[in-house]
């Protein structure tokens, strides 16, 4: 299946409330359309993962991010602009996602990805997605698609066939929650 089949395939899946399996920019996620509750608590149950730990969500592009936040700290477009690495960025006040992928404070991690197939899918599903590591709550995080737990795969409505054959290990982003003030602090290196 080529590239553009496998995204389409997957956005249908997301827009029926379903959830996916996916390569990112990081480790491969497991995502839903990060603005249906009934999808994200699907996430946690396969996660097997009490719903009061908040899920982060990818978006295609910074200008993406004043749909889910209410005020992007002008901190915020600089961090984004000069990471060097993948950057999860914790920002209050957040608007336009299901209540039940928010912090206890209103809070959301959300990162811009710049990997192409996790870019692609969030490009033209035109919301953000959910992307929490692709194993059950409190077990390692996999390196690779090869790294994922069968009951994982079993779990989702759509396994996405980029980027599966590869070996290189993958790490989580760098977390950095922002103050309205544009006050910083680094949750994870």
């Amino acid at each position: 299946m080529n590239r553009e089949e496998d995204i389409r395939q997957a956005i249908e899946v997301m827009r029926r409330g379903g959830v996916i399996l996916y390569p990112t920019d990081t480790i491969w996620g497991i995502g839903c359309d990060a603005s249906n509750a009934d999808a994200v608590r699907r996430v946690y149950e396969i996660k097997k993962r009490d719903d009061s730990k908040a899920l982060i969500c990818l978006v295609d592009s910074a200008d993406r991010l004043q749909r889910y936040v209410r005020r992007v700290p002008d901190v915020a477009w600089d961090l984004i602009e000069y990471a060097t690495k993948p950057l999860t960025i914790i920002f209050s006040q957040a608007q336009n996602l299901a209540p039940n992928l928010l912090a206890a404070d209103g809070s959301v991690g959300i990162r811009v990805t710049r990997e192409e197939f996790s870019r692609q899918l969030c490009w033209r599903f035109q919301k953000a997605v959910v992307s929490t590591s692709a194993n059950v709550s409190g077990e390692p995080s996999p390196g690779c698609f090869a790294d994922i737990s069968e009951d994982i795969k079993n779990a989702v409505d759509y396994i996405v066939q980029s980027r599966q054959g590869e070996k290189t290990k993958s790490s989580p982003s760098s977390i950095i929650r922002l103050g309205e003030n544009g006050e910083m602090e680094i949750i994870r290196k």
